[in-house]
């Protein structure tokens, strides 16, 4: 009889719900559940509904009953950053506001009054997002600081869904790391940081690193969805997860793992909080086993999931890929640009940049395609020597994994513009190092070097 493990991987567009058990020394993976997500107007905000989301979790959890396959255990994993605060009732204060949300705008500067902006980075490692959650809590402390004073605790999203699940709260390492509030020598929250700040200290849980069992679902959640599980910390961030997937145990490997950002990097066994590394704003978020991934946020297949949805919205991205590969409009634009971060039309967005810059104008959907395709290519060249440059080594090949790495034509641009051997997959990357930490947890895999192993026996690997 199979040992089966269930991985809830939410992004920013969906989320979905993968059983996984070993099957003649492979992982076999079984999505049973998928579910859409995005970003909701509430209260003048851009706001997750994280009540909807949660349903969605139990409605997935429930089809394991049905098919007869009951984890023994689960975890969820999410993107960084947000959290929701809550009071010490255990209830929701606010809404849970995304990270698009427009709250953050000047908070910088508030921030960089107490401490500066190349002191904050020799502290945390972490790159300048103006959506990082040491801004968010900033705006609250201006704009409501009633909310801080009734918070008993702040939970980033998968560990709120983990509290909702089992009642209990904990910090778990990767996603923490994100929000620029930790100490990459202590793998701690900075606590003299967060007191310079203003921020109150009791609201930072205690600090769990994945793999960590946080306790059973709770009796009425083990009523809705017809069975007990434990419930596992993976890397909660979906990055490290996704990293974890990298079917690589070479030590000198970059990684993109590309979905609706493009997050590339590498790994490195401690950070680099220099003034060179923040220069080039490169970020040391956690990573598994206390890794580092040395990377960068680039703006990914937001860019074109946005136009798709503007110009094309009953066309598949593999046709647009397709159609983009036959342009030859040489036009670029920098696809890190804070423009495209959230504006109100893409497609717009993408032409003026063109114009304003005196470069072709892309017309209709396979032309503003190949134009994002062939600046994300060249952003990954540039990144690419900026890490090596910072880490003095010379990297040969690049891993691309998660949903973006079947963009074919993007990945031929990719090879090109690097210069570089380029491998794709796993595509849910996420859920796979989501499951491979649950299962190291189980004893059913050894560590992080067999996990790897088994990932790259397992899955289809592209070559480029």
């Amino acid at each position: 009889m199979s040992t089966y493990y269930l991985a809830v991987d939410i992004g920013a567009s969906s989320g979905r719900h993968i059983l996984s058990h070993m099957e003649d020394g492979r992982i076999v993976l079984e999505e049973i559940y998928r579910f859409p997500n995005g970003m909701v107007e509430k209260d003048g905000e851009k706001v997750w509904d994280v009540d909807r989301l949660f349903e969605e979790i139990l409605t997935g959890m429930k089809k394991c009953t049905e098919l007869g396959k009951i984890p023994v255990s689960m975890g969820i994993d999410t993107w960084g950053v947000d959290f929701v605060l809550l009071d010490e009732k255990g209830e929701r204060i606010g809404n849970a506001v995304a990270y698009r949300d427009s709250r953050t705008k000047g908070m910088d500067d508030a921030v960089y009054q107490i401490v500066s902006e190349d002191v904050l980075y020799g502290r945390t490692g972490i790159q300048k997002q103006m959506f990082n959650t040491i801004y968010q809590l900033m705006a609250l402390k201006v704009k409501k600081p009633e909310y801080l004073e009734k918070a008993s605790a702040l939970l980033m999203i998968p560990d709120y869904f983990h509290f909702l699940l089992t009642g209990k709260k904990a910090q778990e390492y990767t996603n923490a790391t994100t929000g620029q509030l930790m100490n990459p020598d202590t793998k701690d929250w900075d606590y003299k940081l967060i007191e310079q700040l203003g921020y109150p200290r009791k609201i930072f849980q205690e600090v769990r690193t994945p793999g960590y069992e946080l306790g059973s679902l709770k009796p009425e959640i083990e009523q809705k969805v017809g069975y007990s599980c434990k419930v596992v910390l993976p890397p909660t961030h979906d990055t490290a997860s996704a990293v974890v997937a990298v079917p690589s145990n070479e030590e000198d490997v970059l990684y993109i793992s590309s979905g609706t950002w493009s997050l590339m990097g590498t790994e490195l066994l401690a950070a680099d909080c220099s003034r060179g590394s923040r220069l080039h704003n490169l970020t040391n978020e956690g990573g598994y086993n206390y890794r580092f991934r040395y990377l960068k946020n680039i703006m990914g297949l937001w860019m074109i999931q946005s136009v798709k949805k503007e110009l094309a919205p009953d066309m598949g991205f593999g046709e647009i890929c397709e159609k983009a590969s036959k342009c030859t409009i040489p036009s670029i634009v920098d696809a890190n640009g804070d423009r495209f971060l959230a504006p109100d039309n893409m497609t717009e967005e993408v032409k003026n940049a063109c114009r304003e810059s005196g470069q072709q104008v892309p017309e209709g959907i396979a032309e503003v395609a190949s134009v994002i395709y062939n600046s994300l290519a060249e952003c990954y060249a540039k990144t690419a020597e900026e890490i090596e440059a910072l880490t003095g080594k010379k990297y040969k090949s690049i891993h691309i994994v998660g949903g973006g790495s079947n963009a074919d034509y993007l990945n031929r641009l990719t090879a090109k513009a690097c210069d570089k051997k380029v491998y794709t997959g796993p595509t849910e990357a996420t859920a796979v190092g989501n499951l491979a930490i649950q299962m190291i947890a189980a004893g059913e895999l050894t560590d992080l070097q067999d996990a790897r192993k088994c990932i790259f026996r397992s899955f289809e690997i592209g070559e480029f």
